[in-house]
């Protein structure tokens, strides 16, 4: 059975590589835009809702892997995405505070989103670590802003939010800042596509990496 699963996962790659052609990634960019669209069935994240990449987005992620570092996530179903066996392999914490009771009736009284405050309460486990946002444009750009003021330095910001209401904004302004970042153009992105990308960084660390 796992051999046969193996076989459809090859072969989908085969066929997304076939379909999408020539493309500008390099050869450690590709596997993780073509998980994407392998995990979305959406070849728009090659084309129109274009993969972009910090020019230490990748290597900035394994030497955070490799200091065994925290991923923290915007919400549960990013964090349930990602590879388990993966991450016990690497010995790879993970932290999401979305589903935090008490910052939920903070957040009413603060004025603030519950993921804008689940990214306050993360400050210390994504410094050095890597931060997957796949939902929450708000949780983006309180990453970003407690990157400005100095609170946090992730190691890498995976943000790909998905939606209409600032969800494209958030984006451009990550690509602004000097922080390490893999992001994406306009509305699409995700859970699925989140997670994606870090199981992505996950396996080439693994087939990369010094035995």
């Amino acid at each position: 059975m796992a051999e046969r699963a193996f076989d459809i996962e090859k072969r989908s790659f085969e066929m997304i590589d076939e379909e999408v052609g020539p493309h500008g990634y390099d050869k450690m960019q590709w596997p993780i835009v073509r998980r994407v669209i392998h995990a979305t069935a959406d070849f728009d994240f090659a084309s129109n809702a274009k993969i972009l990449f910090h020019e230490r987005a990748i290597a900035s992620a394994f030497e955070a892997i490799g200091k065994k570092c925290t991923i923290v996530t915007d919400v549960d179903m990013v964090l349930a995405a990602i590879n388990k066996k993966s991450l016990a392999d690497l010995q790879l914490k993970t932290a999401c505070y979305i589903a935090d009771q008490k910052l939920a009736e903070e957040s009413k009284w603060l004025g603030k989103t519950r993921s804008e405050m689940a990214m306050r309460k993360a400050a210390k486990e994504m410094d050095g670590g890597i931060v997957v946002i796949g939902n929450a444009p708000t949780a983006l750009y309180e990453v970003i802003a407690m990157v400005k003021e100095g609170a946090t330095r992730p190691a890498l910001v995976v943000g790909i939010p998905v939606g209409f209401v600032s969800a494209p904004e958030s984006k451009e302004e990550l690509a602004k800042t000097d922080v390490p970042f893999i992001t994406n153009v306009g509305r699409k992105g995700g859970s699925p596509a989140a997670s994606s990308i870090m199981n992505a960084i996950l396996l080439l660390y693994k087939n990369n990496s010094p035995a």
